[in-house]
């Protein structure tokens, strides 16, 4: 049996029912469970003795509005967590759907591991995802008064309002953002023989 079926064995056997699936690609296995079960599987995943998965390495948002070129009909927020056990020298990825469209919220992963802090901050900042029961919730990369969050895939690319320092008003301005049209790579014209041709 090779270290991949063990460990699927091992998470089928502790995660039980909560395992809504279970994926195994490109040589990773990727648990998904219900928003329900995700903070009780994920205690699971860390404290079970036949897993021990000891270090959350990574905690993502993810935005489906146009996966499958808009043709996807399921939740449009998920989270993904990449977690690691150092005693068994194996990995999972633990996946979580949303709820609710118009305000996705799972639970927090902060009082398992500490290092959720940080990712749950950039989930929430970016994509808009509330985690219940984190005691820091606030924006970690956009600015304070930052309105929207940036990687929806429904923000506006070029963003509403951009900051920069007013040299008259000596201070930092607001103001809607205004683009100008550019041309970014120089239109070259080459000569009648160029380069010996």
């Amino acid at each position: 049996m090779s270290k991949l079926d063990t460990l699927k064995a091992a998470l089928e056997a502790a995660l039980g029912e909560k395992i809504q699936n279970l994926k195994t690609e490109f040589g990773e296995i990727t648990v998904q469970v219900s928003a329900a079960n995700y903070a009780a599987a994920a205690k699971i995943l860390r404290d079970h003795s036949e897993l021990r998965f000891d270090q959350l390495i990574d905690l993502c948002g993810l935005d489906y509005s146009s996966y499958k070129d808009g043709a996807y009909d399921g939740p449009r927020y998920a989270v993904a967590v990449h977690l690691l056990s150092v005693n068994k020298n194996w990995r999972v990825r633990l996946k979580v759907f949303c709820p609710d469209d118009d305000f996705p919220c799972v639970a927090a992963l902060t009082p398992l591991w500490t290092s959720a802090n940080w990712f749950e901050r950039e989930a929430f900042d970016l994509f808009g995802i509330i985690f219940d029961g984190h005691e820091d919730l606030r924006r970690i990369l956009t600015d304070y008064g930052f309105i929207g969050h940036p990687m929806r895939k429904d923000f506006p690319t070029t963003g509403n309002v951009e900051m920069r320092y007013d040299a008259e008003a000596r201070r930092v301005i607001y103001q809607a953002v205004t683009i100008e049209q550019r041309e970014i790579t120089p239109r070259i014209i080459r000569e009648d023989n160029y380069g010996g041709h």
